[in-house]
């Protein structure tokens, strides 16, 4: 049987939520399809002066709530149907988390890792280019994503002003501080889904001290959920990159298992652990699991091995429907990507509001308001789910779905 695209699943998510809800047909149609799809092709100058055409997409699932917003990441298996699927599930995190936003997503098909600082960047300057006739503060607000970062935005931004003489550092955020970034920016979707994880721990009436923690993907998510996790008192017993796994059951010292990463290219060689494979790691004895890596991580074939009592997506996507179904069946409590790692972008939205009113805030502030919002979020969607009777995923999809539709409804079609 053919593997479902991410945009098949992101779609199949969408229509098995639909019966829990009470929706007009088209209201439905609506959102089922993105609003918009950009596809630009553009040529780039190399440094030794060969001319490399790229393609590149933004696509803007819906702005019924508000200006979409979501990332633009640099990989070379980037694709429509990934970015389709992309952003509808930020249309739904926005949504779940009560942001004023609708969802996007873009990307270039390219690898950053084989092209210089200046490449990268006349690539970047190029793409916004493009683009910069969707995108705007109040139209279409760019983030970082994979393999892009605050310097990546920080040249959308001087190109998006260079072509619209509008000085607005509201049109991106992860912005470096110097541009008007916001303080806890960096952190903020590993916090979330601490804080996630936390709830759920909570709702299962497991202590969070000497909670056993696994996380699937080291890099900026995964690690920041697994340091922030120890700090509360958990135990972090296995860890993986794209190189491999390592393990040790008496627990990881998170952070000097970063110092490690970050000289030797890997927590692979780690001393003292056990080496396992990226597989393994989601299958070790543990009470949370943290899918921090790419979609598709869990599926039919890996669910039923699963150990852990919490299950909190930091990854978009990580687990299939049919590993869906699995979970559920064995009495797993499964944090969908949509709530669990949303921290990133409701900070955006502290950022967006901070660079609109000129004022910036703490990053206490940011960190309070970051639980406020995750903590009232993963409440509202525990309720649904009892409520109904139904996982935390198709309850957050209840929420979500049922926002959007509302915002659809009271705005009317035009004309």
């Amino acid at each position: 049987m053919p593997q479902k695209s991410a945009y098949e699943i992101a779609v199949e998510q969408f229509d098995n939520t639909l019966p829990y809800l009470h929706l007009d047909p088209g209201v439905a149609e609506i959102m089922r399809a993105p609003k918009r799809e950009m596809t630009v092709r553009f040529p780039v100058q190399m440094d030794d002066g060969t001319i490399r055409v790229f393609t590149g997409y933004r696509v803007q699932h819906s702005t019924a709530a508000g200006p979409a917003k979501g990332g633009i990441r640099f990989h070379p298996n980037v694709t429509l149907d990934e970015v389709k699927a992309l952003a509808m599930w930020m249309t739904w995190k926005c949504a779940v988390v009560d942001l004023p936003f609708g969802g996007a997503k873009g990307g270039v098909v390219c690898n950053p890792k084989e092209m210089s600082l200046r490449e990268t960047e006349n690539l970047t300057r190029r793409f916004t280019t493009e683009i910069s006739g969707i995108i705007g503060p109040m139209a279409d607000v760019p983030a970082p994503d994979v393999n892009t970062n605050s310097q990546t935005m920080a040249w959308v931004m001087d190109t998006y002003a260079m072509h619209t003489g509008i000085q607005s550092s509201a049109i991106v955020t992860g912005k470096p501080i110097e541009l008007g970034g916001s303080q806890g920016r960096t952190e903020a979707t590993g916090r979330g889904v601490m804080i996630s994880a936390l709830a759920a721990l909570q709702a299962k009436g497991i202590p969070i001290q000497g909670a056993r923690v696994a996380v699937q993907g080291f890099g900026n998510v995964g690690a920041i959920s697994a340091y922030l996790l120890q700090d509360q008192g958990a135990i972090v017993v296995a860890v993986s990159d794209s190189r491999g796994g390592i393990w040790n059951p008496n627990g990881l010292d998170v952070r000097d298992v970063l110092r490690y990463k970050a000289e030797t290219g890997s927590v692979v060689g780690y001393p003292n652990t056990e080496a396992i494979s990226n597989g393994d790691v989601l299958i070790v004895d543990c009470d949370v699991l943290v899918p921090a890596a790419l979609e598709g991580a869990i599926h039919a074939g890996n669910a039923g091995q699963i150990k852990a009592q919490v299950i909190v997506e930091g990854a978009n996507g990580p687990t299939t429907p049919e590993a869906d179904e699995i979970l559920n069946g064995n009495g797993r409590l499964l944090i969908p990507d949509i709530l669990a790692n949303a921290g990133g972008v409701t900070v955006s939205y502290f950022e967006w509001v901070q660079d609109l009113q000129s004022f910036f805030w703490s990053e206490a502030q940011v960190n309070a308001r970051l639980q406020q919002y995750m903590s009232s979020a993963f409440d509202q969607v525990y309720a649904i789910s009892q409520r109904e009777q139904v996982s935390m995923r198709t309850a957050a999809y209840i929420k979500a779905i049922s926002r959007v539709a509302k915002a659809i409804q009271l705005r009317g079609l035009y004309p």
